[in-house]
């Protein structure tokens, strides 16, 4: 099993606010990264996939065919754009790292064939990171058991 990623830089702008909080309850949460005004990063993208090794190809996965996948579904709709308003897959979350890596997560994985998405991790500049690990089922212990007397 081999993890192959593939990493590119978009820029763009975005405001952290709920549209049903007041401008006083957006700033309480985000602070200023609520601005009305919006504020920009360039954002650092990295998309994992798994799997392993074509004998015929000696690849996971063609870096270019997964570039292009990415370039086309994400970047082309996200570089220089405002993510609050111009990108429709965006519509109507707080546009947040965690928010980002989890939506570019869905519009990613129908186009992925021959590989499983691994991870989506979005970065706003150094210090800002959040990576999706997809659905997971969640751990759930078994009961203790019964003991009888």
């Amino acid at each position: 099993m081999f993890l192959v990623k593939i990493r590119m830089q978009f820029a763009a702008a975005h405001r952290l606010a709920r549209p049903d909080w007041s401008d006083e309850q957006n700033f309480a949460l985000y602070g200023k990264c609520s601005n009305p005004n919006g504020h920009g990063h360039n954002y650092n993208l990295e998309v994992a996939v798994e799997g392993d090794v074509d004998p015929e190809t000696g690849m996971v996965v063609n870096f270019y065919e997964l570039q292009q996948i990415v370039e086309r579904e994400i970047f082309d709709k996200v570089d220089h754009r405002n993510l609050n308003v111009d990108v429709d897959f965006l519509r109507g979350i707080v546009p947040t790292a965690e928010n980002l890596a989890k939506r570019f997560w869905e519009v990613l994985e129908p186009h992925l064939h021959s590989c499983r998405l691994h991870s989506v991790t979005v970065a706003e500049g150094e210090s800002n990171i959040a990576t999706y690990l997809g659905p997971r089922v969640a751990h759930v212990e078994p009961p203790e058991p019964e003991i009888t007397g």
